[in-house]
C-alpha cells in the first residue's frame, strides 16, 4: 500500500525520529519524550516485547537462535577460525539485544573511556561518563561513589549463589588472584559473582526500564515490525526516514533530527543504503552518494569467547536439574513461586577479570562460569554433569567491517569481523586458555572435576591450545565501532555523536565506540544513550530549523 504515483504513506513530522528501539534507542525514547512538547517517533523492526521467555534471565538460551526476536546474522567465512561462518544473534524485538543477552552489567574499566578522550572522543573520559553510569542506576546496593539508585535500569546481585560458584572464586583466590565483590567499582580486577541488569528474579531490558514508564504519553509513537530502507535527505540534509511494513510503505519527517540507534550491524547498513559511506561501496550497488564518509561500516571489534568444558563429580549443575521432566517441573515452579533457581541465572553467576602476563598492568582475560554445558548456546544440555568456562580477550586488535550486498534494505549485510587476524589476539585467547586451566586445577574447584572434557588433557602446547581456539572460538556478542567517534577527518561521527559532513543525523549505539569496551557492552550503551540525550536537548536548544526553534 502507498501513497499516490507510488510514493509512502505519510505518518506525519515529529521532532525526532529514532531508528531502533534498542539499548540506545529506549533510552532516548524515554529522555526525549520527557518534554511533552517534544514529538518522538520510535522505529523497531521487530516486535513487541511480549514473548513470555524474555522476561526470565535463563530464557536467553532459547532467544539466542530464535528469529521472531533475533535477526540470526553470521559472519561471512572466518580464514583464521578454520572457515567457520561465525554466528551472530543480534536482538530484533523492543529493548534489541538487551532483550536476548546475558544480563550481565559490567561498565568497563577507567582507562577504556580515558583511551577514547586520547583518540579524540573528547568528553567521554572516564570522569566524563561516569555521571551517567550513577544517572542511569538502580544500584540493589545502594548509592556511593560508584553507583546510583533511582535511575531506570536496576543492578542486582545474583538471586542464588552456589558451591560450584564459590569454588571456582576460591580456586581463583588460591591461585593468586584477588577476590572482587563489585567488577563496577575502584576495580574490576579479580574473581567474583557477576550483578545483573534484573529485579527480583525478572530480566529487565531498556525496554522495561526506560520504554515501558514512557510508552503511554501522547508525545511518543512506537511502531514496531517496521524495517527502515532509507533515510531521507534534502540536499545533506536529513528530513526524514521511509520503512516498509509487509508490503506497505511509510515514511515520517524530521523537523529536528533522525537518530540511528540500530547497532553496530544495522546503523552502518542503513547509512550505506541512504547514500552515506565508501563511494565505491555504494556504486557497486548503484546508490546515489549522498556523502563520501568511507569509515562507516570500518574499525569493526567484538569479543571472542573460547569454552572450557567440565564434568562434574556429582549432579550438581543444571544440567542434572533439567535433564528430566519432573525435574524441569521443579524448576518452573520454583521460580514461577520464589523467582530462585536455574531460570533465574545469567550467563555467568560468577567469573573474573584477570591479568595475563601480556598485560602487566590492567586485565586483559575475562571469565565467565556457567552451571551448565552445552556444545554451543542455544543448543540442548548435555547429558552429563557439566559447568563451564570460557575466557574472552578484552581488547582485540582485529578489525573488520560491515557492508551492505545488496540495495535491497532487506538483504542481510556482510559481516567480516576479521578474527585473529592480529597475531597479538591469538597469543591472548591462548594465554586466557591457559591462565583459566590453571585456575580449574586449584583444590576447591579441582575437587569437584571428573574430567575436562574440553580441549581436554590431549591438548597441551600453545600450538594445540591455538587450534582448539581456531576450531571453537565464538562471539561473545558484542559488535561495536562501525561508525566511528572521534576528532579527526575520517572518523564518522564527532564526540556529539554527529554524523559529518550532513545535517539532523546522529549515531548513537555501540557503533560510535572507537574501541571496545573491556568487559560486557550494554551498561555502556546506556550510558551513551544517556549522555548524548543530554547533547541532543543542548544542541536543539540553539538549532533554528526554518526559522523556529525546536520545542
Amino acid at each position: 500500500m502507498t501513497g499516490s504515483g507510488g510514493k509512502p504513506r505519510a505518518v506525519g513530522a515529529f521532532d525526532y525520529i529514532i531508528v531502533g528501539a534498542g539499548s540506545a534507542g529506549c533510552v532516548l525514547a524515554n529522555r526525549l519524550s520527557a518534554n511533552p512538547a517534544t514529538r518522538v517517533l520510535l522505529i523497531e523492526a521487530g516486535p513487541r516485547d511480549s514473548n513470555p521467555w524474555i522476561h526470565v534471565p535463563l530464557g536467553y538460551g532459547r532467544l539466542v537462535r530464535d528469529p521472531s526476536v533475533n535477526w540470526m546474522y553470521s559472519t561471512v567465512p572466518q580464514p583464521e577460525l578454520d572457515g567457520r561462518e561465525i554466528f551472530q544473534p543480534r536482538g530484533k524485538v523492543l529493548g534489541g539485544s538487551s532483550s536476548i543477552n546475558g544480563l550481565l552489567y559490567i561498565r568497563g574499566q577507567k582507562e577504556d573511556f580515558d583511551d577514547w578522550q586520547r583518540l579524540g572522543a573528547t568528553g567521554w573520559s572516564w570522569d566524563d561518563v561516569l555521571p551517567y553510569f550513577i544517572r542511569a542506576e538502580h544500584q540493589e546496593r545502594g548509592a556511593s561513589a560508584y553507583h546510583g539508585v533511582g535511575g531506570p535500569l536496576p543492578v542486582s546481585d545474583q538471586r542464588d549463589t552456589h558451591e560450584v560458584c564459590d569454588a571456582f572464586i576460591d580456586a581463583a583466590a588460591q591461585r593468586g588472584h584477588s577476590r572482587n565483590t563489585d567488577f563496577n567499582g575502584p576495580t574490576q580486577q579479580g574473581a567474583g559473582y557477576y550483578q545483573t541488569t534484573s529485579r527480583n528474579g525478572r530480566r529487565i531490558s531498556s525496554a522495561a526500564a526506560y520504554l515501558k514508564p514512557a510508552r503511554n504519553r501522547p508525545n511518543l509513537h512506537i511502531v514496531t515490525g517496521a524495517l527502515v530502507s532509507r533515510i531521507v535527505f534534502e540536499g545533506r540534509t536529513a528530513t526524514g526516514v521511509e520503512w516498509t511494513r509487509g508490503d506497505i510503505r511509510e515514511a515520517a519527517r524530521a523537523a529536528g533530527e533522525v537518530i540511528l540507534a540500530s547497532g553496530a550491524i544495522n546503523s552502518p547498513q542503513l547509512l550505506q543504503l541512504s547514500g552515506v559511506g565508501a563511494p565505491d561501496l555504494l556504486g557497486r550497488h548503484g546508490i546515489p552518494v549522498v556523502v563520501a564518509v568511507p569509515e562507516v561500516g570500518q574499525n569493526l571489534q567484538d569479543h571472542l569467547q573460547v569454552r572450557c568444558i567440565y564434568r562434574s563429580k556429582t549432579p550438581n549443575t543444571i544440567n542434572d536439574e533439567l535433564r528430566s521432566w519432573h525435574g524441569k517441573l521443579a524448576v518452573g515452579l520454583r521460580y514461577v513461586l520464589q523467582r530462585r533457581g536455574p531460570l533465574a541465572v545469567s550467563a555467568g553467576s560468577a567469573g573474573g577479570f584477570f591479568r595475563s602476563e601480556m598485560s602487566p598492568d590492567r586485565p586483559d582475560i575475562q571469565a565467565h562460569f556457567i552451571r551448565f554445558s552445552t556444545d554451543r548456546m542455544g543448543d540442548r544440555l548435555h547429558r552429563f554433569s557439566g559447568f563451564t568456562v570460557s575466557s574472552c580477550q578484552l581488547r582485540p586488535e582485529s578489525r573488520g567491517m560491515v557492508a551492505i550486498a545488496s540495495s535491497d534494505h532487506r538483504a542481510p549485510p556482510l559481516i567480516d569481523p576479521r578474527y585473529f587476524t592480529a597475531e597479538g589476539d591469538r597469543r591472548a585467547h591462548v594465554a586466557g586458555i591457559s591462565l583459566l586451566r590453571a585456575i580449574m586445577r586449584e583444590g576447591p574447584i579441582a575437587d569437584m572435576v571428573a574430567e575436562e572434557a574440553e580441549p581436554g588433557v590431549a591438548i597441551r602446547d600453545d600450538d594445540e591450545i591455538l587450534a582448539y581456539c581456531r576450531r571453537h572460538a565464538s562471539t561473545l556478542y558484542h559488535p561495536v565501532g562501525t561508525a566511528r567517534m572521534g576528532a579527526d577527518d575520517r572518523a564518522v561521527v564527532d564526540p556529539r555523536l554527529r554524523l559529518r559532513g550532513v545535517d539532523r543525523l546522529r549515531v548513537v549505539d555501540g557503533s560510535v565506540m572507537p574501541s571496545l569496551l573491556s568487559g560486557n557492552t550494554h551498561a555502556g550503551i546506556v550510558m551513551i544513550a544517556e549522555k548524548a540525550s543530554d547533547m541532543i536537548i543542548a544542541d536543539a536548544q540553539t538549532r533554528d530549523t526554518a526559522g523556529k526553534p525546536i520545542p
